[in-house]
């Protein structure tokens, strides 16, 4: 019974969606390149829900998403290019050659097997390289994770965190050295190691940095609105006050506002 909801479901936003891009002046009018950035915004919006563990929220974006997915095949659909049974059909397949452990290989097999799997099967379905599959139009930071991710998969890696924090401690004093000779591109070369070496760590900690970095922001700008509104309700501007007299205030807000 669940099994024909979802199809009928499914079936009912894909005639939809052939509906709306057939008679919508802007829906018919719309082509990859159009629906690329509305596309990333989207996913930012779910990344966003997801951050902020609102559930509700999560099932409308994965919507938008999912209507993104149903738009390009459409697209595709008219350029005699594929259609969305092809791009269900291919998933289909690359979730059978992925996954030899569910759909082909017997015994027990562990998280760390299946890690370590992945990449080998992926260079083998074609693949150059190990980082072809990190796209380059990724976050800096982002990138940086996916790529010492994905060289861990084949065996590129540190022992221990020990090794990782002393690689850290390296590259810091590296930019230390750089700085004293105020060589201003000796500088940012190190610094962009320094944030490569703690991207690193995190990893060995389990934690994501773009996640961090994010909820830091956030945390940021919370306590820096406190400030604002303090300030606002003292009848001052920020730029009146002293550094004292705003650090007292966000310190004031580190005690009053909710950790996100």
């Amino acid at each position: 019974m669940e099994y024909k909801r979802e199809i009928e479901a499914f079936e009912r936003m894909l005639s939809l969606m052939k509906k709306v891009r057939k008679d919508c002046p802007w829906d018919s009018k719309q082509t990859n390149d159009t629906l690329r950035t509305l596309t990333i915004e989207e996913v930012y919006e779910l990344s966003e829900a997801i951050l902020n563990k609102d559930d509700k929220n999560i099932c409308k974006e994965l919507g938008d998403v999912l209507m993104h997915v149903v738009f390009y095949s459409l697209i595709g659909k008219e350029k005699n290019k594929f259609d969305i049974t092809e791009v269900m059909n291919s998933l289909s397949e690359k979730l059978i050659r992925r996954h030899p452990h569910v759909f082909c290989q017997s015994g027990e097999i562990t998280y760390q097997d299946v890690e370590k799997n992945w990449e080998k099967i992926k260079l083998k379905e074609g693949n150059r390289s190990t980082l072809a599959g990190v796209p380059s139009t990724l976050p800096s930071l982002v990138k940086a994770y996916r790529m010492q991710d994905k060289a861990k998969g084949v065996g590129f890696d540190w022992e221990n965190k020990q090794e990782v924090w002393a690689k850290v401690e390296e590259e810091i004093r590296e930019l230390k050295t750089e700085e004293q000779k105020e060589d201003k591109e000796k500088m940012e070369e190190e610094f962009g190691d320094v944030l490569f070496a703690l991207i690193n760590y995190a990893r060995f900690l389990d934690i994501n940095p773009d996640t961090a970095l994010e909820k830091t922001n956030r945390k940021f700008k919370t306590r820096f609105q406190y400030i604002e509104q303090k300030a606002k309700e003292k009848g001052l501007n920020l730029s009146d006050m002293t550094l004292e007299e705003m650090d007292s205030l966000w310190n004031e807000a580190k005690q009053t506002q909710p950790v996100l």
